[in-house]
């Protein structure tokens, strides 16, 4: 499920963290960048785990921050493809089910992959498994604990892009940068529970 990335970067260090020793200070700078950040076909960025070589520091003229080239390894969350993993079940809607490890959302079960055979409830808002051949009727509930395959990954680019040319009526209103960029999502698991043993915990203590 975690990974370490070896990556590359020239860290600025600003002067009010001077005070600091060098690898101190950019420790805290790459966590501060990197934290929480999805990198394109690298993950999602946890914590920095080492520095593995630093190069000599310069500054640049007009600026009074330093400036290090700095090769380091970092935690990644990056999952790899049929690993079995345990997350609750944050919502569910007619393309399938979204899963949540806690730190990380964009786990969708597309209605394919679940247990079969499916079907959503409208009035619930909820998967069931018609167990058996509908004799039994096992609801997806949101906070429920269920046990996950790694499908498939998708990392998409959200790097913001400049303005596009068009063609359109120049008289229709233009559209939001902003709003289009957080449509995106840099980074989304496809998991599967269709395959014994997957699914809720609670439909195997239940069944066995």
């Amino acid at each position: 499920m975690f990974v370490l990335a070896k990556l590359q970067d020239v860290v600025r260090i600003p002067p009010w963290l001077f005070d600091k020793s060098l690898n101190e200070a950019i420790a805290e700078e790459l966590n501060r960048k990197l934290a929480n950040r999805v990198l394109y076909s690298v993950g999602l960025c946890i914590a920095l785990h080492d520095v593995l070589s630093l190069e000599e520091s310069f500054i640049l003229p007009g600026d009074g921050a330093s400036h290090t080239k700095t090769v380091f390894r970092y935690t990644v969350f990056r999952p790899y493809v049929d690993e079995v993993l345990t997350g609750r079940i944050k919502s569910c809607s007619n393309d399938g089910v979204q899963v949540s490890l806690g730190f990380f959302d964009d786990i969708v079960i597309p209605p394919t992959s679940l247990q079969q055979p499916a079907r959503f409830d409208e009035a619930e808002q909820v998967w069931v498994w018609e167990y058996d051949n509908g004799k039994h009727s096992l609801f997806m509930d949101p906070g429920e604990e269920v046990r996950f395959r790694v499908a498939a990954e998708t990392f998409t680019d959200t790097t913001p892009a400049g303005p596009e040319l068009t063609t359109a009526d120049p008289a229709a209103p233009a559209a939001d940068p902003a709003q289009t960029q957080q449509r995106k999502t840099p980074y989304v698991i496809t998991a599967t529970i269709n395959e014994p043993g997957l699914g809720l915990l609670s439909w195997w203590s239940n069944l066995g």
